[in-house]
């Protein structure tokens, strides 16, 4: 498991976290408890990456909007670099539910037999581009080249892979065929991209932003183009279905968070970045410039709508690039809560 953090806002060493929920995954008494079967409080354990992708998450927890929609229940904190070890983290019980991208979820979905998660939300549609040298014009310059993507098998990742596919170019699993692809944490990338030693990336936003500014490239894939209506899922919310099981109220409670958290960044605009920008400093000890914290925020779509279509989509993408056999995806929504929460704020149902 890649931990980027510790609990938000709290500043615990993450010696002290990895500890934790080495713990936690053990069994020593720390997992979440009681409010389903006896009134008691209920931890959630909540996952989410320092990327503008995520930036619901990161207001949500910024402002206080989860805690005060959780009430008495409490709320643990864990940031990730990329979904594959967010999933790795919902698997060992370590987490409880986390913002995501579509494919780690498929993948989730899929090799638990329909049995570890439920999407519970959407959260964002767009905010991802493959970014090169300015050099490299087409994608039959790509080849011989080195690109970078998040995580292998997280969803930029077959992104990126599904798009030279498409482009009649090759790249294997293991980072060989006519365009190498090797796995980077995205800080890494913009570094390795302005060393000269990775030629692109396929990255969320505010990366894909930074790359431009900070590294000197330049947009060839602008991901939305790619989608009918330009929409696509790139984060949702998902949850355990055991902890759904158990906990629906918390569930219920940690939704309606996400729906006030998405309506208080498409109503606020301004302190909405001032609040993602604040929390992804906190996490990596840095924060974005406010003209790429502008730019990048444009090419985002802040919605609850899970984009159901799309979801299907990736996996069929996933599948063809060799990431993902054949799986049934009926059942991998339950959006009873968050069509509740939406009934409740006079907003419309959305369908999974």
């Amino acid at each position: 498991m890649r931990l980027r953090s510790s609990t938000f806002g709290r500043g615990l060493p993450a010696v002290v976290v990895a500890s934790a929920l080495l713990a936690t995954a053990c069994g020593d008494g720390t997992t979440s408890s009681g409010a389903g079967s006896g009134g008691s409080t209920t931890t959630v354990r909540l996952g989410y990456f320092p990327n503008l992708t995520h930036a619901t998450a990161l207001v949500g927890v910024e402002s206080g909007i989860f805690k005060s929609a959780l009430g008495e229940n409490r709320l643990d904190l864990k940031t990730f670099n990329a979904g594959p070890a967010a999933v790795e983290a919902l698997f060992s019980g370590a987490l409880d539910a986390t913002y995501i991208g579509p494919n780690p979820a498929i993948n989730a979905y899929a090799q638990s037999g329909g049995d570890a998660i439920r999407i519970i939300s959407g959260a964002t549609s767009g905010g991802a581009s493959l970014v090169v040298r300015p050099t490299i014009k087409a994608p039959a310059d790509l080849r011989g080249k080195k690109l970078a993507t998040p995580q292998r098998g997280g969803t930029q990742d077959v992104a990126l892979r599904q798009w030279l596919k498409t482009n009649n170019l090759k790249a294997d699993l293991e980072g060989g065929g006519e365009v190498s692809i090797t796995p980077q944490d995205n800080a890494q990338t913009l570094e390795t991209f302005r060393a000269g030693q990775i030629d692109g990336a396929w990255v969320p936003e505010p990366w894909a932003t930074r790359l431009v500014h900070e590294g000197g490239g330049k947009v060839l894939v602008d991901e939305r183009s790619l989608w009918p209506g330009r929409k696509f899922v790139t984060t949702h919310l998902v949850v355990r279905t055991k902890f759904l099981k158990e906990h629906p109220d918390a569930v219920r409670r940690l939704v309606e968070g996400q729906v006030q958290a998405n309506d208080f960044v498409n109503s606020n605009s301004a302190e909405a970045q001032r609040l993602v920008n604040q929390a992804i400093t906190a996490v990596t000890g840095r924060g974005i410039a406010a003209a790429v914290l502008q730019e990048s925020w444009k090419n985002l779509e802040f919605t609850n709508d899970p984009i159901a279509p799309s979801l299907t989509a990736s996996a069929a993408h996933a599948r063809d690039v060799g990431l993902l056999g054949r799986v049934d995806l009926k059942g991998i929504y339950d959006l009873s809560a968050l069509n509740q929460a939406l009934a409740a704020a006079n907003q419309p149902e959305v369908q999974g």
